[in-house]
């Protein structure tokens, strides 16, 4: 037999044993389940954009940094005194008047550090972030993101 309880604030009676079954509760975290499993790709893929686009972010910064570096030099750094020149001003250089970068140079956006020469292929200087695998070329997360386009 069941207990049952008046409420003094309504009319009806409570049931003690009144609750969500096991299968209730299992149906609802099977629904989250799937939910989540149809916005977690959507998510992530939006990740790897942002993470792009702040890698571009980053390339386009230093180019300003090199222009100002160039204005101020009469030319770019060469290869081997590489963006550290931004930062650290480079031996015989009497108008450097950096540091032409606020911080130090961060990586890129998946924690390889850039690519830079100059004289370059396709510019006076070319800066190379490789994407999320590190190497020359790929698609997609891994597709290079270059200064020069």
């Amino acid at each position: 037999m069941r207990k049952r309880l008046y409420n003094r604030s309504s009319v009806g009676m409570l049931d003690r044993d009144s609750g969500f079954t096991l299968i209730e509760l299992l149906v609802v975290v099977i629904i989250i389940g799937l939910l989540a499993s149809l916005v977690a790709p959507k998510f992530f893929g939006k990740l790897g954009m942002s993470k792009q686009k702040t890698a571009k972010a980053q390339i386009e910064l230093f180019g300003a940094a090199l222009d100002e570096f160039r204005l101020d030099n009469g030319r770019y750094p060469g290869t081997e005194e590489g963006l550290l020149a931004l930062r650290d001003k480079p031996d015989g250089l009497e108008n450097w008047a950096g540091p032409y970068l606020p911080k130090a140079i961060p990586k890129d956006a998946w924690g390889h550090d850039y690519a830079y020469s100059s004289p370059g292929e396709h510019y006076d200087y070319d800066l190379i972030s490789y994407g999320r695998d590190g190497e020359l070329g790929g698609e997609d997360e891994d597709s290079d993101i270059v200064s020069w386009e």
